[in-house]
């Protein structure tokens, strides 16, 4: 018995570990650096490692697994943020193993959410975010009920990209780069960011461009990508209304209620943008770049992200919304 058992394990083993080589495959074929995937290569084995000595298959992994993988590594010392490196690159296996079908659901988003630290607890200080979180599929249905293009693409925009309100009403028509599919977030804005450049999706240029026809019918003297009623650059007061008579629209916001999680805010597109590219399993660093969030750490300054990486990997885990 014992012998079959260690024969089993074996057919795990060698099985596990050509699923760790098609996914690092996959990781070139979508142009991912080599020291991401030597990192992601890094996390796995380890990973890897733990189920051998737990008899477990890769495939057959649930929430308890995951817990007790993550109590294991705490107790030989390591560090927070390398645990969280850690799942993200345990996590992008699972999405690969989904998305070719051999597993029917991730099973890190639950797990790391559960118990490891918000991700926004180092960026914005917001351990456990009151602020109301739509699936992907309710953020489709909001943005798909809009039929003005203007207030469309604004939130379109918004949930692509997690620009503050401020960064959006700022933004000129001539900071839209369209060959890379990028703007250029405004000088006087970047005291908040690490960084001036934000990535949009195919969904998004297609909004852009049909706004960006009507804008120019509307007012072609200025310089403002979005403007109001009156013609001018929109209002942060223009903005909230839009976002909220929308929401409240659907049913997705409620302004009768004291409840935080009631109410759908223009950040709470910030919100949704950080947490489903965080589940889909993109590294930590990648979404940190993504926000613009300020560096806090000495190390950080040598943390250099390539630029092309960066815009291919929001490109593979920003979510699509059917626009």
């Amino acid at each position: 018995m014992g012998s079959l058992m260690s024969q089993q394990v074996l057919v795990q083993q060698s099985d596990a570990q050509r699923l760790l080589e098609l996914f690092v495959e996959d990781c070139r074929d979508r142009q991912l650096t080599d020291e991401t995937i030597r990192r992601y290569r890094s996390s796995i084995r380890q990973y890897l490692a733990y189920l051998e000595q737990q008899r477990a298959s890769i495939l057959n992994v649930d929430k308890h697994v995951l817990h007790d993988y993550i109590r294991q590594r705490r107790s030989q010392g390591i560090d927070q943020k390398t645990l969280e490196n850690d799942l993200s690159g345990i996590a992008g296996l699972y999405e690969y193993l989904v998305f070719e079908d051999h597993m029917e659901k991730n099973p890190v988003p639950g797990v790391r959410k559960r118990y490891l630290r918000r991700y926004k607890e180092e960026s914005d200080g917001d351990v456990e975010s009151p602020r109301k979180l739509l699936t992907v599929e309710e953020m489709s249905l909001l943005i798909n009920s809009v039929i003005d293009t203007r207030d469309k693409v604004i939130m379109t925009l918004m949930a692509k990209t997690g620009v503050r309100r401020g960064e959006l009403i700022a933004m000129d028509f001539d900071d839209v780069n369209w060959t890379e599919q990028s703007i250029t977030i405004k000088r006087n804005q970047i005291k908040k960011r690490s960084g001036r450049t934000v990535f949009f999706d195919d969904e998004t240029a297609r909004l852009l461009k049909r706004w960006s026809s009507q804008r120019e019918k509307m007012n072609p003297s200025t310089k403002a990508l979005f403007i109001g009623e009156q013609g001018g650059r929109l209002k942060r007061n223009g903005v909230y209304s839009m976002v909220a008579k929308y929401a409240q629209r659907v049913g997705l916001h409620n302004p009768g209620s004291t409840r935080t999680e009631d109410h759908f805010s223009p950040h709470c597109f910030r919100h949704w943008f950080t947490t489903h590219l965080r589940r889909a399993g993109m590294d930590r660093e990648f979404i940190k770049a993504l926000r613009g969030d300020r560096r806090r750490e000495a190390i950080d300054i040598y943390d250099r992200i390539d630029r092309d990486e960066l815009r291919r990997a929001y490109l593979a885990f920003v979510p699509q919304l059917g626009l």
